[in-house]
C-alpha cells in the first residue's frame, strides 16, 4: 500500500504558514492601519485563489439569492473577522491570539448544539470547559483573581475572543454553501465579497496614502499575508482536505498555535512562559475532546 506524502506536506505547510500569520499581522499593523493591511492582503491573495478555481475548472457565478448569502459570509468571515483580528493584534500578543483562535472548534460545537440541535456529548462539554479554562489562564497570565475585578487581558484579547466566536458563526453558516459549491470556489467568492466591503472603508478613509509608511519588514509581512497566508496556504489546505480524511487533516491545526508561539518568540521577542504553555496544553486537550468521536 502506497502512502501519498504530498497531502500531508500540504496540510503541514498550510498550518505552519497560518501560525506565522499572527506575527506578520502584528508587524504590519504596527506600521499602517488594520484596514490597509486587510485590503492589501486580500488584493494579493484573491488572484491566487481565482487561479486555483480556474485550473480546477470550478468557476461559476453565484445565482440569485446566493449573492446575498456570499455577501453575508464575506462580511462575517473576511471584513468583520479580519477587522477584529487586525485591531486586536495592536494590543494583544501574537502568541495569546493564536491560543484564543484555536478555541473556535469549541464555539462551533456550542453553536451546533444551540442552533442546529446537534448532540453534545458529555466529553465534548468537558472539552469546551477545559478550552475556556485554558483561555482564561493564557489571557490573565495565570492571575485568575483579575477576572473577579473585571479584567480580561487587553482590549485586543477581548477582540480576538470575539473573532473566535464570529468564526464559529461563519463556519456554521458556511455549511449550507459547501453542500452545493466546491470549497475553493466558495472561498473565492467569500473572499471577493469580503474584500469589496473592505474596499469601501479603505477608499473612503483614503488608507492608500499609508503605503509609504511601510518599510521593508512591513512589506515582507504584507506579502507573507497576501501570497502565502491568503493564497498558497488555502490552496494547499483544500488540496490536502480533498485527499485526506477530515479528522486527519484537522489534527494538523493543533500545530498552528505552537508555530505561532515559537515564531513570536524569535521575531517579536514574546516570552514563552510556563503559564502560556500550560494554558495552551489545556486548550489543545479540550479541543481534542471536542473533536474526538468516542
Amino acid at each position: 500500500m502506497t502512502i501519498k506524502i504530498l497531502p500531508y506536506l500540504e496540510a503541514l505547510f498550510a498550518v505552519v504558514v497560518w501560525g506565522g500569520s499572527f506575527i506578520a499581522t502584528k508587524i504590519a499593523v504596527g506600521q499602517i492601519s488594520p484596514t490597509a493591511v486587510v485590503w492589501l492582503r486580500f488584493t494579493m491573495g484573491i488572484p491566487l485563489i481565482l487561479f486555483a478555481v480556474l485550473i480546477r475548472k470550478q468557476f461559476a457565478f453565484p445565482k440569485g439569492r446566493e449573492w446575498w448569502y456570499f455577501a453575508l459570509l464575506g462580511f462575517l468571515g473576511i471584513s468583520f473577522h479580519q477587522w477584529l483580528q487586525s485591531n486586536g493584534l495592536q494590543t494583544a500578543q501574537a502568541t495569546t491570539t493564536a491560543w484564543i483562535i484555536s478555541t473556535s472548534p469549541a464555539f462551533i460545537a456550542v453553536l451546533g448544539w444551540m442552533v442546529l440541535k446537534e448532540k453534545l456529548a458529555l466529553h465534548q462539554s468537558l472539552g469546551i470547559a477545559l478550552a475556556m479554562l485554558g483561555v482564561l489562564a493564557v489571557v490573565t497570565k495565570g492571575d485568575f483573581a483579575a477576572i473577579a475585578v473585571g479584567k480580561f487581558g487587553t482590549v485586543g484579547d477581548f477582540l480576538i475572543l470575539i473573532s473566535s466566536v464570529n468564526w464559529a458563526v461563519f463556519s456554521i453558516l458556511s455549511r449550507r454553501g459547501l453542500k452545493s459549491h466546491p470549497s475553493t470556489r466558495m472561498t473565492f467568492w467569500v473572499m471577493t465579497t469580503g474584500w469589496l466591503f473592505t474596499s469601501v472603508t479603505f477608499f473612503a478613509g483614503r488608507n492608500y496614502i499609508e503605503f509609504p509608511q511601510l518599510d521593508s519588514h512591513g512589506w515582507m509581512a504584507i506579502v507573507y499575508l497576501g501570497i502565502f497566508t491568503t493564497g498558497l496556504a488555502y490552496i494547499a489546505w483544500f488540496d490536502a482536505l480533498s485527499q485526506l480524511p477530515a479528522a486527519q487533516t484537522g489534527a494538523f491545526l493543533f500545530i498552528e498555535p505552537l508555530t505561532s508561539m515559537v515564531v513570536a518568540a524569535i521575531i517579536l521577542n514574546e516570552k514563552i512562559t510556563l503559564v502560556s504553555i500550560l494554558g495552551g496544553v489545556v486548550i489543545l486537550i479540550g479541543i481534542w475532546m471536542v473533536n474526538r468521536s468516542w
